[in-house]
């Protein structure tokens, strides 16, 4: 039932019958009010005052002359220029649990996406590093909202733009040939070659000849040597090998790794076009598209000595993109410092007249720290990710044996709640602000939590295991409690949240919510008994209790997070 519509009809028709006018987007103009005992709906009747020529108390009076309850609106009350509309609580809980109920796990979809394709750029990692905690948002962020965009009707394409170009590869092999072996790497991993790198940058202090040998081996590279590329290509395959475990723990995976290298044969068609535009303009030896009347710094495309930059790499990507995916969308979800790059980027993008820079999006987000530490890959202070997640299982573990000795599977629901517990933590806030990672709040199972919602759905399914066998013939009249209520409002809010998430690309919002329904649903436990009522009333509040198990394991899983049904 589409209340909002419900009511702007019936308020259509009053208007009509009492101005003779017609006023259209009411339906718009509705709120919910801040306290419930206001009602499940306001309507400002100052926003009709101008058409109307009257005050919003008059037309609120008017208005509500002769208005008619029915099945769905019990009644309606002016509190000075509001109309407070209440809803038939018994026909509002039938409504919300049969659309929950039936549509499952489809719950909140729909088709606005049928026929249109999001390119999501995420993860992104860099090839001979390994996958470190401050890749966490970037991943999860694209994560969920590949599955958001996907529960929405679009084809979400995820795209793994691996960094596989540059110095720092001639660096790195440069760093082999002199301090590493086979045997060494082979044993290592990319453990080894992150030890290589670091030794590098400490060893180019005392001799700046070694950035000498690093552009020499890039070079190599560049023109396609064959010892270069054999040796670069291993390091690629060890990294990905590295990745995939974590991807795999994590539940991420991509449609394309399609990274920097990729582009290396599509780059000429970039500056071509951009010459034959008239954009590309000199600047002390580099090539730039000037960008001051937009307010921004020259977007440089061919350095001093004619090679590219990832601003070159990055419109070859998007021609690319746009070319072989047809994208509606095209997100980018890369930290904050890259904004200016991203701007300069898409603005050349426009300036190549090409509309559809409009649907490319910088999706920014804040920087981790660790237990209070800024974390540098250059100086070896890395934590990384892989080894962040087992501690979290090992804690997680720990926890279990403490609380719940006789639960059986605890292995894998230790698994479930510690790596869920560190992708709630980083999903919990606006993605641009900046995170604390502290092991104390992220695996507090009272706190605004994964453990806690992962909890509350355990008991939701532990509440239903009792339930078997209650005749299923509810009485909503069972349901008539503020507690209730509040429960069956976050359900019905729960399309609306996730159109929101992925108009504002903020999985924030999914993750927060399923805090507000954990906490709604465990006052309505705390204070009414579901089993052991009459038959009706505990077959409705079961009902409630399905519901609820429902969404709070769907809203998970769309921000990648695994539901135990016992913890």
């Amino acid at each position: 039932m589409d209340y909002p519509a419900h009511i702007a009809q019936k308020l259509f028709s009053r208007i009509q019958g009492a101005y003779g006018m017609e006023i259209e987007g009411l339906e718009g103009f509705l709120e919910t009010p801040p306290d419930p005992s206001l009602g499940d709906y306001a309507f400002p009747c100052f926003k009709l005052s101008k058409a109307l020529r009257a005050a919003p108390p008059k037309i609120a009076q008017t208005l509500a002359e002769g208005f008619a309850a029915d099945e769905y609106i019990a009644k309606l009350e002016c509190a000075g220029g509001y109309l407070n509309f209440f809803l038939n609580q018994a026909a509002f809980a039938a409504a919300v649990l049969d659309e929950v109920l039936q549509k499952g796990e489809k719950y909140g979809a729909s088709g606005e996406g049928q026929g249109r394709v999001v390119c999501i750029d995420y993860s992104s990692i860099n090839i001979a590093k390994r996958f470190h905690i401050g890749h966490l948002s970037t991943t999860m962020i694209g994560n969920a909202l590949k599955n958001l965009y996907n529960h929405l009707g679009y084809k979400s394409v995820g795209i793994n733009h691996l960094g596989d170009w540059g110095t720092q590869f001639g660096r790195m092999i440069a760093a082999y040939l002199k301090w590493g072996s086979r045997e060494m790497v082979e044993e290592g991993g990319v453990k080894a070659l992150m030890a290589l790198y670091v030794r590098f940058h400490e060893e180019v202090e005392n001799d700046k000849s070694l950035e000498d040998e690093g552009r020499f081996w890039f070079k190599k590279i560049e023109e396609g040597d064959a010892q270069a590329l054999e040796i670069f290509a291993w390091f690629k395959e060890l990294t990905l090998k590295d990745a995939a475990r974590v991807y795999e723990t994590l539940g991420v995976s991509f449609d394309s790794y399609a990274g920097e290298s990729f582009y290396n044969d599509k780059m000429g068609r970039v500056v071509d076009e951009l010459r034959q535009k008239g954009l590309l303009v000199e600047s002390q030896g580099a090539y730039v598209v000037d960008l001051e009347a937009e307010k921004m710094p020259p977007c440089i495309i061919l350095k001093k000595d004619g090679a590219t930059l990832y601003a070159t790499r990055d419109i070859a990507a998007a021609l690319y993109r746009k070319d072989n995916y047809d994208f509606a969308k095209s997100l980018y979800v890369v930290a904050y410092q890259q904004d200016l790059h991203f701007r300069q980027v898409f603005k050349t993008i426009e300036k190549m007249g090409y509309d559809w820079a409009a649907d490319m999006e910088h999706v920014s987000f804040g920087m981790i720290s660790y237990e209070g530490e800024t974390l540098s890959t250059r100086k070896g202070n890395v934590v990384y990710l892989e080894d962040v997640l087992e501690k979290a299982v090992e804690k997680a573990r720990a926890i279990m044996e403490e609380k719940s000795p006789e639960l059986e599977g605890k292995d894998e629901v230790a698994r479930q709640v510690g790596i869920g517990a560190v992708i709630f933590f980083d999903l919990f806030n606006s993605r641009i602000k900046d995170i604390d990672f502290y092991w104390d709040r992220v695996l507090n199972f009272d706190g605004e939590t994964g453990p806690y919602v992962q909890y509350s759905h355990a008991r939701c399914c532990s509440v239903l295991r009792r339930g078997e066998g209650v005749p299923q013939v509810p009485d909503y009249e069972g349901l008539n409690n503020p507690q209730a209520l509040a429960v069956l409002r976050a359900l019905e809010r729960f399309p609306q949240v996730l159109r929101e998430a992925c108009q504002r690309n903020e999985p924030y919002l999914v993750a927060r919510f399923s805090v507000e329904l954990a906490q709604a649903y465990n006052r309505f436990y705390y204070e009414h008994q579901i089993l052991g009522e009459s038959a009706g009333v505990s077959a409705a509040r079961l009902r409630l209790t399905r519901a609820a198990q429902a969404v709070l394991r769907l809203s998970l899983s769309l921000i990648g997070i695994q539901a135990p049904e016992r913890m």
